[in-house]
């Protein structure tokens, strides 16, 4: 996962970088809540630029870190999320909790 976090604005960007299963959730977490809890932002931003797939893991996953966010009072959004992903999104409600912001990067595979 990279991590960029603007100072002045208090943004706090976290951007995935590999799949988010039931493998991988654990790690995303732990390093997510410690940025979280370690710098205080305003707002945090997962970036999905990199992820192609997502199980319910990454549900979880998503909504833990917006539980995180919310007790110190920080916003969360996500952006960048492929139109697969984004269908979950849509079918469990978390996108009436959580926005996604700006447009999807045209990551898509072509044959």
């Amino acid at each position: 996962m990279k991590i960029n976090f603007d100072e002045k604005d208090k943004l706090l960007n976290l951007e995935i970088d590999e799949e988010i299963d039931h493998h991988r959730a654990e790690n995303l977490r732990r390093i997510a809540d410690y940025e979280i809890q370690r710098r205080n932002p305003r707002k945090v931003i997962l970036d999905f630029n990199n992820v192609f797939f997502m199980d319910s893991a990454g549900i979880g996953m998503v909504i833990g870190r917006y539980k995180t966010a919310s007790m110190i009072g920080a916003k969360l959004e996500m952006k960048n999320v492929k139109k697969n992903i984004r269908k979950v999104f849509e079918m469990t409600g978390i996108l009436k909790i959580i926005p996604i912001v700006g447009e999807e990067k045209n990551n898509e595979k072509t044959i």
